[in-house]
C-alpha cells in the first residue's frame, strides 16, 4: 500500500512538470493547441487586438512565458518575460501597472517601504541565467513607474558567517 501511495503521487508530479519537458508550441499554433501543450493559464491579458496567456513556472516564481496570440487566435511569440532584456524595455515614467502585468505578468510579491510612496513589486528572476536575483519595480501612487531596483534575491542568497 505504502508503495502505491509513493508510485501515485511520484507519477502525479512527473504528470505535472510533463509540460517541461515537452517541445514549445510554435508560431501558427491554435490557441486551443498551446492550451493543450501548456495547460490553464495562470492569468490572460488582453494587448490591443492580441491575447497574452501567462505561464508562471519555475522554482520560486523564476520563469514566466508569455503565449502571444494575434486576433486570428493563432500564436503569434512564446517567450521567457523574466529577463534583464525584458525589463530594459521597461520606462519609468511611462509605464503603468497594466502595462507592466502585460510585460512581466503577475509579480512574486507586493510589498510597501518607506522609501517609496506608492506599491512595489518583485520579480524574482535568474540574471544572466546563472544569479538569483530579484527585481523590484517601484510605482508611485497613480500607478506609474518610478524606478526599477534589482539585487540578489535574499531568500536565496547564501549567507557568510
Amino acid at each position: 500500500m505504502k508503495k502505491l501511495i509513493v508510485l501515485t503521487i511520484f507519477s502525479t508530479a512527473l504528470a505535472g512538470c510533463a509540460h517541461l519537458f515537452a517541445p514549445p508550441p510554435q508560431p501558427g499554433d491554435s490557441a486551443d493547441a498551446v492550451r493543450a501543450r501548456l495547460g490553464r493559464p495562470t492569468n490572460t491579458y488582453a494587448d490591443g487586438a492580441d491575447t497574452l496567456l501567462e505561464y508562471a513556472w519555475g522554482p520560486w516564481g523564476q520563469y514566466t512565458w508569455m503565449a502571444r496570440l494575434g486576433p486570428d487566435g493563432r500564436l503569434v511569440s512564446y517567450e521567457q518575460v523574466l529577463t534583464s532584456a525584458k525589463f530594459a524595455t521597461i520606462k519609468p515614467g511611462k509605464d503603468n501597472k497594466d502595462t507592466i502585468l502585460r510585460i512581466l505578468g503577475r509579480p512574486t510579491q507586493v510589498t510597501h517601504y518607506a522609501s517609496v510612496d506608492g506599491d512595489v513589486w518583485l520579480y524574482r528572476y535568474k540574471e544572466q541565467d546563472v544569479w538569483n536575483s530579484m527585481m523590484s519595480v517601484e510605482f508611485n501612487r497613480a500607478g506609474i513607474v518610478q524606478a526599477m531596483v534589482n539585487g540578489p534575491d535574499e531568500e536565496r542568497e547564501v549567507r557568510r558567517r
